[in-house]
């Protein structure tokens, strides 16, 4: 009975658009009112999911996302990626998915890259005589690579999680990001050429060498991130507050394009968004303790597990579930509820954590770009100006390619664990 108002209350929540945060506390708080259970653990959880050190570098990286995004960052990622790919059919195409593979590796969110690079791209593209929808779909595509490509702000969280170093869950996501990326712009390339997409002329190897020169600062930064964690000169809580600093001097000083009487207003925002996710944090832990009070993650592996011990069934089953949930909740939440019942599943059957936890984020980062709650989908349809529907029929083809990559990863471990082995 009390199981079953806890996921009443969570369900109806999530179907009159109540936010996730916001669902999963009213959800709990009906669950220890109809337990009996004093209120004052809601706080108590809550406290004790956001009290992790390693979630101290999401506020840092959220801030150093936003300071090099307004100090220039977008416009010489994308003048590089353009001189690299612009020149092949479809070249506009193909720069969206480079810039967001580069950029996205600043961020560490899908959002932010999806607003950034689709403010400028989305325009430019539909300027260009590409159709809207596939502007969008494009955009919205591409964006999910930037929370896989290193820093990622997911992997941080399920780091924290499983108790996984982060340089080592950062690391773990390098080869599966750049193969999710290769694979779109081949599928772009392959639309282009059958709808005769427009190209730009080749700019020459100077252009390259002057883009990748003005690119290079912004760039440096991915570089540096990496290195402090897998050298173990800094924690990611110590790496993201220098990559703040960084991208401060790097927008500000070298590249003069931050304007100094916005900065307030850029960490406010960053500061109201890295509170959204901490909330969203302390109200999943919350959740999270009555479902393991509940024994639920238990349950689950016990019933999978009567009816399957086969390895290869078991991950298909948690793909096809987590592929489910990414259709209706946000990534951050989905994680933290589902990561410990499905990771205990995963662990019963030989799965090793790091690969586990990669492509339990992966399937998630495909849900920003399924409807009915694609975050990047409304994002993109909203800069370009168009209705949902066209850039969820446009975005197909991208999502069978990232799916087909999803698999490959869940299917072939050492595609997620073969680099955090080889630099350990």
């Amino acid at each position: 009975m009390d199981v079953a108002v806890l996921f009443s209350v969570f369900v109806a929540g999530l179907v009159i658009g109540v936010p996730v945060a916001v669902t999963l506390g009213l959800s709990s708080l009906a669950y220890i009112f109809v337990a009996g259970l004093n209120p004052v653990a809601i706080p108590q959880k809550m406290y004790a999911g956001m009290d992790v050190f390693v979630l101290l570098s999401i506020p840092g990286f959220i801030l150093a996302g936003n300071l090099m995004n307004q100090g220039g960052i977008t416009e010489r990622i994308i003048r590089f990626a353009t001189a690299l790919v612009g020149w092949v059919r479809g070249g506009l195409g193909l720069t969206n998915i480079a810039a967001s593979m580069l950029f996205g590796g600043i961020t560490g969110t899908a959002v932010a890259d999806a607003a950034s690079i689709g403010g400028v791209m989305i325009p430019g593209m539909k300027k260009a005589g590409y159709p809207a929808d596939f502007s969008a779909a494009v955009t919205a595509a591409s964006s999910t690579v930037g929370p896989i490509i290193p820093p990622s702000v997911p992997m941080i969280i399920v780091g924290s999680l499983a108790g996984i170093s982060v340089g080592q869950m950062f690391l773990a996501g390098a080869v599966p990001g750049i193969l999710m990326g290769l694979a779109m712009m081949l599928t772009c390339w392959i639309i282009s050429r059958r709808r005769n997409f427009p190209r730009q002329e080749w700019q020459g190897w100077g252009e390259v060498v002057r883009s990748f020169g003005s690119a290079s600062w912004a760039l440096a930064m991915t570089g540096f991130i990496i290195y402090g964690l897998i050298s173990g000169l800094a924690t990611p809580t110590e790496t993201a507050i220098v990559a703040s600093v960084y991208a401060l001097i790097v927008g500000g000083v070298i590249y003069r394009e931050l304007d100094w009487r916005a900065l307030p207003a850029i960490v406010i925002d960053s500061a109201v968004a890295s509170a959204g996710i901490l909330a969203l944090v302390g109200f999943a832990n919350v959740f999270g303790w009555i479902l393991v009070s509940e024994r639920i993650p238990q349950m689950l592996a016990n019933a999978v597990l009567s009816m399957t011990d086969s390895r290869i069934l078991v991950i298909l089953i948690i793909n096809l579930l987590l592929l489910f949930v990414g259709m209706f909740m946000e990534t951050i939440a989905a994680l933290i509820i589902l990561f410990v019942p499905l990771s205990q599943l995963a662990f019963t059957v030989g799965i090793d954590p790091i690969h586990f936890a990669t492509f339990a984020v992966l399937n998630l980062m495909i849900g920003l770009t399924t409807p009915p709650v694609g975050v990047c989908l409304f994002v993109c349809a909203g800069i370009a100006r168009i209705p949902l529907t066209p850039v969820v029929v446009a975005i197909l083809p991208f999502l069978l390619t990232n799916l087909v990559v999803l698999f490959a990863v869940s299917y072939i471990p050492a595609i997620a664990t073969w680099l955090p082995s080889l630099l350990n």
